[in-house]
């Protein structure tokens, strides 16, 4: 994934969360909306395996997955987010100073988010 297809990604991510979304992750981590929207970024990049200043465990979670698409490998992209979720988490936290369990908590209202858009965008391939 290239620099402005993963800014693209990041965008289409904040995009489907919406506002109010945004709004209760800013609440969550007792940020303003700019500062939710910075987590939600490097969220995403850690689960894309595209921030180089993010390291997890386990390198880039979802490439190869995001190429499978559909509805029928939904539930292979599920267990590979919820696999990924703990360790980016833990990475998101280190880096951002935020505690683990807030950052957990928003990670795990993200991941069925990720899954929407990569649905989306491998049902505009086909």
């Amino acid at each position: 994934m290239s620099e402005d297809s993963a800014t693209a990604f990041q965008g289409d991510v904040l995009d489907e969360l919406g506002d109010a979304k945004v709004q209760e992750i800013a609440g969550l981590l007792g940020t303003d909306e700019a500062g939710a929207r910075e987590v939600v970024g490097t969220t995403v990049s850690a689960l894309s395996g595209e921030a180089a200043t993010v390291e997890t465990p386990q390198e880039a979670p979802l490439q190869g997955v995001a190429t499978l698409g559909g509805f029928a490998t939904g539930g292979l992209m599920a267990g590979v987010l919820a696999k990924a979720a703990k360790p980016v988490a833990n990475a998101v936290a280190k880096k951002t100073g935020l505690p683990p369990a807030t950052v957990t908590r928003v990670v795990e209202m993200l991941v069925p988010v990720v899954l929407t858009v990569l649905t989306k965008r491998a049902a505009k391939k086909k």
